[in-house]
């Protein structure tokens, strides 16, 4: 028979089996979640940085035509100035002279610097970015290519172009010179990776691109002109 002393050694013994089963049943657990965070992390950083890796294709639309381009729909003049009063204000504390140039659009109260393409801060997590390909606005017949976000995060700095429409100004101000601009186009395109830019070769424009408001599988495109 077993002496007391021998029962609480297995007893022990068991115990710590028990302890070592359930500690190591914990770890897995814990790697389960570790690794389920991080895959969710990973496909949240590639949907982030999803709209920089665009192919720019661009195509040449002369102003006889461009009425064939469909429009996107925009939120009517009454329904705008319902929500204006929610756009961010603290835009005026920003020292602009760090950047490059300087995007305005006055009728959504933007007002937003982006870097040269060669900055590290050019980057859609950090503010609006110029995009490959893109000329600045004191070159002829140029095109200036600028992206941001659109939603509710902090980095949405294209949240409200959807309140634009056709005829709405906007300007860059570049080395001193501020340019003006006039929205001549709206539409949408998948969100396949590449982005068609339907626009006049005989004019100087700026293209904005962000994605489309409640819609996941496509961008909006605005194609403006230098007037």
């Amino acid at each position: 028979m077993q002496t007391l002393n021998q029962k609480k050694q297995k007893s022990r013994k068991i115990n710590i089996k028990k302890s070592q089963i359930l500690l190591f049943g914990s770890l897995l657990v814990f790697m389960g979640i570790c690794l389920i965070g991080y895959n969710t992390f990973i496909a949240l950083r590639e949907e982030v940085y999803s709209d920089l890796k665009l192919d720019i294709v661009t195509e040449n639309v002369t102003s006889q035509s461009i009425d064939d381009v469909p429009v996107a729909e925009n939120v009517s003049n009454e329904e705008y100035s319902e929500v204006q009063e929610y756009v961010e204000p603290v835009q005026q504390q920003v020292n602009y002279d760090n950047y490059l140039g300087v995007l305005e659009i006055p009728r959504i109260s933007l007002k937003r610097g982006f870097y040269g393409l060669d900055n590290r801060y050019n980057n859609i997590q950090y503010n609006v970015t110029l995009v490959n390909g893109s000329t600045m606005p004191d070159v002829p017949n140029g095109n200036l290519i600028l992206m941001a976000h659109s939603g509710d995060a902090y980095i949405s700095f294209f949240a409200y172009l959807f309140r634009l429409n056709i005829g709405d100004n906007a300007y860059v101000t570049y080395k001193g010179i501020k340019y003006t601009y006039q929205i001549v186009n709206i539409y949408n395109v998948p969100k396949t990776g590449q982005v068609t830019i339907k626009r006049n070769y005989d004019r100087t424009t700026m293209t904005l691109i962000t994605c489309t408001k409640d819609n996941d599988q496509s961008q909006t495109v605005y194609i403006l002109e230098q007037v």
